[in-house]
């Protein structure tokens, strides 16, 4: 008896455990973000288990396609998604309850251009919307101008030599590191990028026309053909 209730333990213990997040992204997803102006193809993070995994999830279910890109700022990121009003007015009922995702920083992801990342409010805990993200455009930064960054974020923080390099000769937007999850590079379509960026908008830096969002996940063939054209 004393044996069959030790294995009985056994069995509802291996079946019941919770799934470490850290493994549940083995390998790279790759996504494509249809827009009316272009289409761009990013890699997904395997350091950042539960923002990708979320972005997948929503983007299978077509929860993004809902959406456009509301926000578009030359020189700091373009946004799309759920609107940062829509969120607000959430927090101000209890009949709609915002979920968050604890933040997942990593030096080697950082706000370079092309960064895909998770939006937020100012909550403290720096915790990410679910529904809404957003893609750098940024501009280049001089060492002086890095190390300005580096004091403002405080702590113990530098910027990897491989981030330092980037954000002088290619870009980004170096202060939102360690403040906002990335989970996502660009990794072709940076032209539509900055058609984008560059879209006529108003004062609230919404794109006078709109910018239409269709998101999806890759198979292994789509996978395959777009690694051997780049």
């Amino acid at each position: 008896m004393r044996k069959y209730f030790s294995l009985l333990f056994l069995i509802l213990f291996v079946f019941n455990k919770p799934v470490d997040a850290q493994t549940s992204i083995k390998e790279p997803a790759y996504v494509k973000i249809e827009t009316n102006l272009g289409t761009m193809y990013f890699k997904l993070a395997t350091e950042t288990p539960n923002h990708t995994s979320i972005f997948l999830r929503q983007a299978k279910k077509g929860v993004f396609n809902q959406y456009d890109f509301n926000r578009v700022i030359k020189g700091f990121v373009i946004q799309g998604g759920e609107t940062d009003s829509a969120y607000a007015e959430m927090n101000k009922t209890s009949e709609q309850i915002v979920t968050y995702i604890d933040p997942e920083f990593n030096t080697n992801l950082f706000h370079q251009k092309g960064a895909l990342a998770a939006g937020r409010d100012d909550n403290k805990d720096k915790k990410s919307f679910e529904k809404q993200f957003y893609v750098v455009d940024g501009k280049k930064y001089t060492d002086a101008q890095l190390d300005g960054v580096e004091k403002r974020i405080g702590g113990n923080f530098k910027f990897t030599d491989s981030a330092r390099r980037i954000y002088k000769e290619i870009g980004g937007v170096p202060h939102l590191d360690q403040n906002y999850t990335v989970f996502g590079q660009l990794i072709k379509g940076y032209d539509v990028l900055e058609k984008i960026a560059n879209a006529k908008k108003d004062k609230a830096d919404k794109p006078l026309n709109q910018i239409s969002i269709k998101v999806s996940v890759l198979n292994k063939r789509e996978i395959k053909k777009l690694l051997s054209g780049i």
